[in-house]
């Protein structure tokens, strides 16, 4: 599945209603006393944590959420209704920040709630101002505004494998061969725009952007690359196999690891020498020896066109991410 990992909308709370100047008539009192009744609160704008990695599609066209206002209030001393919340699902992973005030949240776990905008209060009624010295009040006050802005909304993938590694080192083909996923598949840079999703027996593998020297500072796909990786659990290192000097081509994107932090070099990684079938055995048993001598590495190799080097390649796989 591909998904959309980042969008902006805006979004606002229910403004409260207004309160109501009213009369409760007697037989004695023609006019009555005051008897109007306070608004309604708007409704909030509430972030929930879903255990739905697509969810984000929706804000890709639709771009303006509001919650419901509050009744205006009644006679008989009724108030209006509130108005109803409005719940803007997000998947679990997805980091929130208000572009007008800077405010960040993090939605972490399945159906963690966050009030994002509170509601408007609703205003008073005339017959909140009745007293001693004002037995007939023609006071009331109007509903207060809901709070609202622009949200920025950015998923980090939250998953079990992140396939990496320099553009066209053969990640989304993998990927498709391991949970028949759908990505983008050609021989040349920046096939994956956006990472690529898939089921390898109950483990989420991702499909990263390849990057370029430069990523951690905004070349290429940059951060955008990085931010995805900074989430993933295990990294899988595909470098392919016609690479003239593969030690080389690990260090490129190992570089930009380092380079960024968060936490990113220290997690487990194993390297894969990708696209075995273009090369003989003997050169795949060498470079595969290179790379795990000089990082200290498991290396492992495999080629999605080789169905017993893939299912053998499979196989390690599935044990390594139990």
């Amino acid at each position: 599945m591909s998904l959309v990992d980042e969008a902006v909308i805006y979004a606002e709370a229910g403004s409260g209603g207004d309160g109501v100047v009213r009369w409760l008539r007697t037989k004695t009192n023609a006019r009555g006393g005051p008897s109007g009744g306070d608004g309604g609160r708007g409704g909030d704008v509430i972030l929930l944590g879903v255990r739905d990695l697509s969810a984000l599609a929706r804000y890709r066209y639709e771009k303006k959420f509001h919650a419901e206002n509050g009744e205006a209030g009644k006679g008989a001393l009724k108030h209006g209704a509130n108005g109803a919340e409005y719940i803007l699902k997000v998947p679990v992973g997805t980091f929130v920040r208000i572009i007008g005030t800077g405010k960040e949240y993090e939605i972490i776990k399945e159906n963690e709630r966050v009030v994002l905008f509170r509601g408007g209060f609703g205003g008073k009624g005339n017959a909140r101002f009745k007293s001693s010295t004002n037995q007939n009040p023609f006071q009331q006050t109007a509903g207060k505004a809901g709070k609202g802005g622009d949200i920025e909304l950015t998923l980090k993938i939250i998953a079990d494998a992140g396939l990496i590694g320099l553009p066209s080192a053969g990640k989304s083909s993998l990927l498709n061969m391991l949970t028949q996923a759908k990505s983008k598949v050609g021989d040349y840079p920046f096939t994956t725009l956006e990472p690529n999703l898939g089921d390898f027996y109950g483990r989420i593998i991702a499909d990263i952007p390849g990057l370029v020297e430069g990523a951690s500072s905004g070349r290429g796909l940059g951060i955008k690359f990085l931010k995805h990786v900074e989430r993933t659990g295990i990294l899988l290192h595909l470098v392919s196999a016609n690479q003239e000097n593969p030690l080389a081509a690990y260090m490129e994107v190992r570089k930009e690891i380092e380079l960024f932090g968060r936490g990113l070099p220290e997690k487990k990684e194993i390297l894969i020498l990708s696209k075995t079938d273009l090369i003989s055995s003997v050169e795949c048993e060498t470079k595969m020896q290179l790379l795990a001598r000089e990082t200290g590495r498991e290396v492992l190799s495999v080629s999605v066109k080789d169905e017993e080097v893939f299912k053998k390649f499979s196989g390690k796989l599935s044990k390594i991410l139990v």
